[in-house]
């Protein structure tokens, strides 16, 4: 069963950090393109990092640019998501997803993606 997993989300001060989890289980992830997505109430979903397969090649929205560091532990089947110096304006719950055949850069947040996570709830707030 091909399944993505989402954790580390919580409630947190501004200025605060949090490391998010995607683990994959049912398929290499290392074969695939990992995003990570946020979608804050009321909004759209937004698009906020990627990895590649193979290379390795990472990509941010300039919204979290600087902030936010996507990494993959090939042989833990995992994705990480470093989120420092948080925002309020962070708060949205925050998916990954999976894809063969996505390249990291820009349009990676803009085609479809094979797998999706359920979800982790991230709050900032004082």
């Amino acid at each position: 069963q091909v399944q993505l997993v989402e954790s580390g989300g919580g409630l947190v001060q501004p200025g605060g950090s949090l490391r998010l989890s995607c683990v994959a289980s049912g398929f290499t992830s290392d074969w695939y393109t990992i995003a990570w997505f946020r979608q804050a109430p009321g909004k759209e979903r937004e698009g906020v990092s990627c990895i590649n397969n193979g290379d390795g090649i990472t990509y941010y929205a300039d919204s979290v640019k600087g902030r936010f560091t996507i990494s993959r532990d090939n042989a833990k089947n995992t994705v990480y998501l470093q989120i420092n110096s948080l925002k309020p304006e962070d708060t949205a719950v925050y998916y990954c997803a999976a894809d063969p055949l996505v390249v990291s850069g820009p349009g990676a947040f803009d085609v479809g993606y094979d797998y999706w996570g359920q979800g982790t709830q991230v709050t900032v707030s004082s």
